[in-house]
């Protein structure tokens, strides 16, 4: 565990931002590929990233401080409701970055779900390189296991001297599974929203099987015998069977303004 991965001056430069840069860069690259087969402009692409990006940031931190009120935020002042230490849940970042891409297509006018199939296989993939991240910080850890390939965190760490299982690994081997399967599907979709509800359904289901081995959870967080993450994950495999069988079954075409300028 390295929190931190160099100084800039006083500057402390995380290696959570790092990956999570990371994630986002690489995750618009592969968007931008799929756009241009779509004849969507990258530049459109790229802008709606920083819309999803604000709007995921906002929603995570607003989540953890949900899930987290009792034990650090009750009566908190709202300056430190923000600063007073890092923490970010998926899940809030998921719902935060939805809306702010509704907003978007409704501002720009684009067909939400064929633009929603463009951009939902880079969703895993900057997940993925999130989750590293985790790794590096210590958080999202698993329980205490010994098998060959658990982690062992350094002193300080509130699993120290115990080995866990990597939770945060197994996610992430998980989502850039999801990355290439939903890739493959998107170039065999039967209709605008199918890689979206698809997304939504798969990454629901292994979240929850990867909650199986979470350990980071205070057990007043618990709801009944399940985590947030896995109440919350049902909320979303429903919302990904509605969107699978009651969007319409077509393609429709993009507009004229969202196609790349002619050379």
């Amino acid at each position: 565990m390295h929190p931190i991965a160099f100084h800039l001056g006083d500057l402390a430069v995380h290696w959570y931002g790092i990956f999570m840069a990371t994630g986002l860069l690489v995750g618009l690259w592969t968007a931008n590929r799929r756009a241009l087969r779509e004849n969507v402009s990258p530049e459109l692409v790229t802008d709606a990233g920083m819309w999803i990006m604000a709007g995921a940031v906002i929603g995570a931190r607003l989540f953890f401080i949900v899930t987290h009120w009792e034990q650090e935020f009750a009566g908190q002042p709202l300056s430190k409701m923000i600063f007073i230490r890092a923490g970010f849940v998926f899940y809030g970042g998921l719902i935060g970055a939805s809306l702010a891409f509704i907003l978007f297509t409704r501002k720009k006018k684009v067909s939400l779900w064929k633009f929603a199939d463009i951009m939902a296989p880079s969703v895993p993939l900057g997940h993925a390189f999130g989750r590293i991240g985790c790794v590096m910080t210590g958080c999202c850890h698993g329980k205490a296991c010994e098998l060959p390939w658990a982690i062992t965190y350094p002193d300080g760490h509130s699993t120290h001297p115990h080995a866990v299982h990597p939770t945060q690994i197994y996610e992430a081997i998980l989502l850039v599974g999801l990355y290439f399967f939903l890739i493959w599907l998107w170039k065999r979709k039967k209709f605008d929203g199918h890689v979206f509800s698809i997304y939504l359904l798969i990454y629901a289901c292994l979240r929850a099987f990867v909650e199986l081995f979470r350990g980071d959870y205070p057990k007043e967080n618990m709801i009944g015998l399940l985590t947030p993450g896995q109440v919350t994950g049902m909320v979303i495999f429903v919302t990904g069977l509605i969107l699978f069988f009651k969007l319409p079954r077509k393609l429709e075409k993009i507009p004229s303004e969202a196609k790349p300028n002619s050379p």
